[in-house]
């Protein structure tokens, strides 16, 4: 494949080699690294659950296969587009080293946790060797804070006790 040109055909954007794409799925975004020739790079559970379906799998996933798939096929009817967030934060690596490290994990099964091992780290540690994800980071910040709502509301006598049985 030739990874070293920018795809010629009409894709929003038009993606380099390298670049992040962020596909819009109804209540997340799913991540995929471009490869060019109009292939990415990303992961999905191991199970093999139509793409519709990954969302609600991937919160009861513990693997993920790492997968070599044409853009159009990844997005499906859904919109994305090319999203290099992290750019001014962590430098991204030579192009080269992106594809031969992609290359490299194709069909390999890799561990997954929603929180700390998603398809946005995994894309993003091919891209700048950090794996980081902000959509990870806001889950875990809401979990936090409904926690710690939930904690003050019951210290606070906010939550209504439990009726107690009488026996007779």
């Amino acid at each position: 494949m030739a990874f070293n040109d920018c795809f010629s055909l009409n894709y929003p954007g038009n993606p380099c080699p390298g670049d992040l794409i962020e596909v819009f799925r109804p209540g997340y975004q799913h991540w995929a690294l471009y490869l060019g020739d109009g292939y990415v790079i990303n992961i999905a559970p191991v199970d093999g659950i139509p793409v519709s379906f990954t969302s609600a799998k991937s919160v009861f996933s513990s693997k993920a296969l790492v997968k070599m798939q044409l853009l159009k096929d990844v997005v499906g009817n859904d919109t994305y587009r090319i999203n290099n967030k992290y750019d001014e934060t962590y430098p991204p690596l030579p192009v080269e080293e992106i594809i031969k490290q992609s290359e490299f994990v194709i069909g390999q099964e890799v561990a997954y946790n929603l929180l700390v091992n998603n398809c946005e780290h995994f894309v993003t540690l091919l891209r700048y060797g950090e794996g980081v994800s902000q959509q990870a980071n806001r889950a875990i910040s809401t979990v936090g804070f409904v926690t710690a709502a939930v904690g003050a509301f019951s210290f606070l006598g906010l939550f209504p006790k439990g009726q107690r049985t009488k026996y007779y």
